[in-house]
């Protein structure tokens, strides 16, 4: 065995004698390190779980969608000024049958709002379900994936008819683990048949909660409410055809839009285009914000760290003062001692940042499997936050370990 493999050998022995030997002394000390390295490699895994599950997400309804009516979604680099987009009018049919008819590359247009109802069957009644009013190719521009039944056909989006289709949630809390299919709940005090069930998905980035919700026809719809009203502000989901700009087809459909409300040259639009890659950028600024907060609080948890580290090292180095000078005795070279002194205060470091990211990995498991939230663990922050804490114990260990390797080996052999 080499004398580098033997001096690494018996400094994490040292270290791992200190951790045994001074409990509280060592835990306070490496206190720091564990949660400095915990907030920078949780927030790393936050920020790296939340932006995959938005890539995926956004793969999976793709930036092909255009969302249109009153309320922009971002303030569009200025004052968000909400009195006007109250005061502008909703989308109705005729909307988007302007669209139908003159945008040519738009695959998909629909219609729909959401109405905040109370859906009953028999004795069991659940309030704040979401009532997506839909007109035609509503499952084109959302995934709408049905467990049970059917999807609404076009016959019933258009001829207003009382089929619905309720989402996963809705329909365990109504009908429980019995089939839902031919039978029926009401709400906006009509009776509507089930025809299909969805499967759970839970929330998506454009709002819509296809878990608690109910699907019916647009057209019911505006014949029970006030589809013009504010709080029934209807949507109008725009899908791009297959390989065309989206930025195009918004021109195209600004256009369009336009025209049918007669907004005049030189007026600004009177109503909002929406989509989610604006989403998307507004939260790149948002994480990486989060991030230097992190970052912040974790550096000044580890500056904490190092300077208990720092202190273990020298009350170490008072501990051991009589063993150090016998080993300069019997010819231990100053740099051998030094390294020693180095590889055991990075071994304690190492240890706590260790505590941290089991930490870590035991909370991304309980949001996985707990709260539903997919959590990514990346082998590259576990791999940073090792070297991050290899790094704090180099620098704090450096000056307890240069004054062992430079004590006079007489005078070091006759203190007390």
């Amino acid at each position: 065995m080499s004398n580098t493999t033997q001096i690494i050998g018996t400094s994490v022995l040292q270290a791992v004698h200190e951790l045994r030997a001074n409990k509280l002394r060592t835990f306070l000390s490496l206190l720091g390190i564990t949660i400095g390295i915990f907030c920078i490699i949780a927030v790393l895994t936050v920020l790296d779980s939340m932006q995959n599950n938005i890539r995926k997400e956004m793969s999976s309804l793709g930036n092909d969608v255009i969302y249109v009516g009153r309320w922009p979604w971002m303030d569009e680099g200025g004052e968000y000024k909400w009195w006007e987009f109250w005061r502008r009018r909703s989308m109705t049919p005729v909307e988007l049958k302007a669209v139908q008819d003159n945008v040519v590359d738009a695959q998909y247009a629909t219609l729909c709002f959401n109405k905040g109802i109370s859906v009953k069957h028999n004795d069991q009644e659940l309030e704040g379900i979401g009532g997506y009013a839909v007109t035609e190719f509503f499952d084109k521009v959302q995934n709408i994936d049905i467990a049970q039944g059917r999807y609404l056909s076009s016959s019933e989006l258009s001829g207003g008819s009382n089929a619905v289709v309720l989402g996963h949630e809705t329909y365990v809390e109504l009908f429980g683990a019995t089939d839902a299919i031919g039978k029926t709940v009401s709400f906006l005090g009509r009776q509507f048949h089930v025809i299909g069930v969805l499967k759970k998905v839970g929330q998506n980035m454009a709002g819509f909660n296809f878990d608690n919700c109910v699907i019916y026809s647009y057209y019911t719809a505006s014949a029970l409410l006030d589809t013009r009203s504010f709080n029934n502000d209807p949507t109008l989901i725009i899908k791009v055809a297959d390989g065309k700009n989206p930025d195009d087809v918004k021109y195209e459909v600004e256009g369009a839009l336009r025209r049918v409300r007669k907004v005049k040259p030189g007026q600004p639009n009177d109503f909002a285009m929406n989509q989610l890659s604006q989403v998307s950028e507004r939260l790149d600024i948002i994480f990486a914000s989060i991030n230097v907060i992190g970052s912040i609080i974790g550096g000044f948890s580890l500056i904490v760290g190092a300077f208990g580290i720092a202190n273990i090292m020298f009350v170490t180095v008072k501990e051991r003062t009589k063993q150090i000078g016998l080993k300069k005795a019997v010819g231990a070279r100053s740099r051998s001692i030094l390294t020693e002194f180095l590889i055991e205060a990075v071994t304690l470091c190492i240890a706590g940042g260790l505590i941290g990211i089991v930490v870590v990995l035991v909370l991304s498991l309980a949001l996985t499997y707990g709260a539903d939230f997919p959590v990514t663990l990346s082998l590259k922050n576990f791999s940073l936050g090792i070297g991050i804490s290899a790094l704090v114990g180099i620098l704090a260990g450096f000056i307890p370990a240069r004054t062992a390797s430079r004590l006079n080996p007489v005078v070091a052999m006759r203190s007390h």
